[in-house]
């Protein structure tokens, strides 16, 4: 028997979808809330832009971006640090029969999104847009 695989535009399941959103909602409140006891993290807004996860639902890659890109390499390294506690609470969160690895990365989405514009702001290529 053949299995029926929802898939959105972007080739992942809705599922895979459905729970990494559950993880960036979970990640941001905790994080919102300061309930994880770190200075650098409390002193830091934190956003939680993304979650992907594996397939077979055991890794999480958090794609995060502090409040302006201010010391993402102390957030980063704060949060890795503090791993063990937020895949705890995430996995108290979250009915799943395994508890998914957290990995964090800086997101680089919005630096490739102002690098665009700037190329697109760039006069002589507005000059060849205008031709069009």
């Amino acid at each position: 028997m053949a299995r029926h695989n929802d898939t959105s535009p972007e080739g992942r399941s809705v599922r895979l979808l459905r729970v990494g959103e559950q993880f960036r909602h979970i990640l941001s409140e905790l994080l919102a809330r300061g309930e994880v006891h770190d200075d650098v993290l409390t002193s830091h807004s934190v956003s939680v832009t993304e979650v992907r996860m594996s397939p077979d639902l055991r890794h999480a890659t958090v794609f995060i971006k502090p409040l302006l890109g201010a010391d993402e390499g102390a957030v980063l390294k704060a949060l890795r640090t503090n791993t063990a506690f937020l895949q705890r609470e995430v996995a108290a969160r979250v009915r799943l029969k395994y508890a998914a690895k957290l990995k964090f990365l800086a997101d680089q989405s919005f630096d490739e999104a102002t690098h665009i514009e700037r190329l697109l702001a760039d006069p002589k290529v507005a000059q060849d847009l205008g031709r069009e």
